[in-house]
């Protein structure tokens, strides 16, 4: 009895710790992209990055650190749209689907975006 106790409440604080140590890596993550968005806001109007119709970044055209950028911010929003999905039980390529729509919605003119079909356009 003692051990099914113990294993219990071992258990419940793993868990606990698991969730306390997703929140940190969301929290991390958010800070990253908001220290980011100057370097991305910059990139997108000089038109050397676009967003795809998945949610992501990609390189449109030439700007100096523009893939390392690109690749920094593709990953943490990876990682926010496996953890939206994963709190309301979709998948991961429909929340960055969701988001694209929005981004898209919402970009200055001039940006470029990928439309639902594949199609780029400012």
């Amino acid at each position: 009895m003692k051990t099914f106790v113990f294993r219990s409440v071992f258990f419940v604080l793993a868990l606990s710790f698991v969730a306390l140590l997703k929140a940190e890596d969301l929290g991390a993550v958010r800070g990253r992209m908001d220290q980011r968005l100057a370097q991305v806001d910059a990139l997108k109007a000089q038109g050397a990055v676009g967003e795809n119709n998945r949610g992501f970044l990609e390189v449109r055209g030439a700007g100096g650190d523009a893939g390392a950028v690109v690749a920094a911010e593709n990953k943490d929003r990876e990682i926010v749209y496996a953890a939206l999905a994963q709190k309301t039980g979709s998948s991961s390529d429909k929340v960055g689907r969701a988001r694209a729509r929005q981004i898209a919605q919402h970009s200055r003119s001039g940006v470029w975006v990928q439309d639902e079909a594949g199609n780029w356009k400012k």
